[in-house]
């Protein structure tokens, strides 16, 4: 962006009023030099003026050096310092240009021009400053305008993803914004970038935002090279803005930190902002463990559908939690309630919306306590629930409550006497098994394990449900149980999970 605006040495020669004259320029040495940034215009007749020369710039020569020096070195020793470009001022020393001087230049690339007798050096030096002033002046114009369309951007909806689309458009690259969680939050155009790129892009912001570091790096991936700037200050970082550039000007980057402190300040505000919410959940929670949900409803306009889970975790830490509900309900329309209190975070979510608890306990390695379906008339028993579950000792994972207290139950009831009374319950059950290969036990287990229903039962087993009805009945006939009634088949399922197997 800014360097296709720096004057170059094409630029120059076009210059109508200096009269210069492009004589030699060969291979693509020459033609890339007439097109990059030209720093300055010197002059010189010295026979080696390059530890006074530096790079990017054009000489300017008489060629009264060439009297004792070699020709073919002199410009041997140009081109190795850098030297963009040869002018030759014409009719001073000599008529014309030296045929060497003109076989040096195209055998090493370096375009030579003439500077006739009318054009003094002075005045192409000029004409080039006065290029660089005509482009910084427009660069800082540029910038203003860049300062005020930014600013009129902030204050529209959505004002920090218009900040980003403004600034892309300026800089007429792609540029996008990663929250604190290192998710990417804005990202304009949209399809500028690669999705892969975007996922390994993404894994490098999250080492920067883990260090906790400030950071204006540089980054390759591939093709494309980024520019990263960490919003925030070390140690609180809030994201990273980055830019699909290579290098920007002084300008570009007065523009970028700008971005940086609208960004800083408008996540600033929405930090107090989600204060004041987390704030407000906790004291709703508080009205929702009163089995009330009319004043949650007034003041958030609705609540999760109802049968409802509550969950607990003391974990999981809570911007990072809130900020992934807040995905899941901006991309997918969960509805879910999030509060602080002092047992943990607490989570509410339609039953049918479950399972995201399961995820929510993979992605930030937490043990979460989860209450059966209720009603929020019974919010109290659910929550009660979710902690009696979440201070069960076991995983890292979503322990629901009807598992944990269930186990523990049975556990509390698996005394050394009742597990002798549960064996000798089976024994028939186990005799028969050892004599004749049947497999009556396994049969009943993984029965009552589908709820007594024949079809998904015969169907783990891998047999016949006529085949699974016969193995039940003859196990009925050594128990002396009738399977077809409630209180036996709970009977048979607690002797099952006391006894030993």
């Amino acid at each position: 962006m800014a360097a296709r605006d720096e004057p170059t040495l094409r630029a120059l020669l076009h210059r109508r009023d200096l009269g210069l004259r492009l004589v030699s320029v060969s291979g693509d040495l020459a033609d890339g030099a007439l097109d990059r940034p030209l720093r300055w215009v010197h002059s010189s007749d010295l026979g080696d003026p390059t530890p006074f020369l530096a790079e990017d710039l054009v000489l300017l020569t008489t060629g009264a050096q060439f009297d004792d020096d070699d020709i073919a070195a002199y410009v041997g020793r140009l081109a190795d310092r850098g030297v963009l470009g040869l002018g030759f001022g014409t009719e001073v020393r000599r008529s014309g240009i030296p045929d060497e001087l003109i076989a040096a230049c195209a055998a090493h690339g370096m375009p030579l021009f003439e500077v006739p007798y009318r054009t003094p050096f002075i005045a192409v030096a000029r004409a080039h400053s006065e290029a660089i002033a005509a482009q910084a002046y427009a660069r800082r114009s540029w910038a203003l305008d860049t300062q005020r369309a930014l600013a009129l951007a902030a204050l529209r909806p959505r004002g920090l993803d218009a900040i980003v689309a403004e600034l892309a458009r300026r800089l007429d690259t792609w540029a996008g914004m990663f929250d604190a969680a290192g998710a990417l939050r804005h990202s304009h155009p949209r399809d500028a970038v690669p999705s892969d790129v975007f996922v390994e892009l993404g894994a490098r912001v999250q080492e920067i935002l883990d260090r906790g570091l400030e950071a204006g790096q540089s980054l390759t991936l591939g093709a494309h090279t980024f520019m990263l700037f960490t919003v925030g200050r070390g140690g609180h970082l809030r994201g990273v803005i980055a830019v699909a550039q290579e290098t920007l000007d002084q300008e570009a980057r007065s523009v970028v930190t700008s971005v940086i402190a609208m960004a800083g300040l408008a996540l600033e505000q929405s930090e107090q902002l989600a204060r004041d919410r987390r704030r407000l959940h906790t004291q709703l929670l508080r009205s929702l463990r009163g089995d009330d949900p009319a004043l949650a409803r007034r003041v958030l306009g609705g609540l999760p559908a109802s049968p409802i889970v509550v969950a607990v975790t003391g974990d999981a830490p809570a911007e990072p939690l809130l900020d992934w509900w807040e995905r899941q309900r901006a991309e997918h329309g969960t509805a879910a309630f999030v509060a602080e209190s002092d047992d943990g975070m607490t989570m509410c979510v339609a039953a049918d919306d479950e399972e995201l608890l399961d995820e929510v306990a993979q992605r930030f390695a937490v043990r979460i306590g989860v209450s059966d379906p209720e009603g929020y008339t019974a919010f109290s028993r659910a929550h009660a629930q979710a902690l009696t579950a979440l201070r069960q000792p076991g995983p890292r994972e979503a322990a629901r409550y009807a598992d944990t207290v269930g186990s523990r139950l049975l556990t509390a009831l698996a005394t050394d006497e009742a597990r002798l009374v549960a064996e000798s319950r089976l024994a028939p059950l186990r005799e028969q098994d050892a004599a004749q290969g049947t497999a009556l036990e396994h049969t009943l287990r993984t029965w009552l394990e589908h709820d007594a229903r024949a079809e998904p039962a015969a169907a783990a087993l891998g047999i016949h449900r006529h085949t699974l009805r016969a193995r039940i009945a003859q196990a009925g006939a050594l128990l002396g149980a009738d399977l077809s009634t409630f209180p036996a088949r709970a009977e048979l399922w607690t002797v099952l999970q006391t006894a030993r197997d």
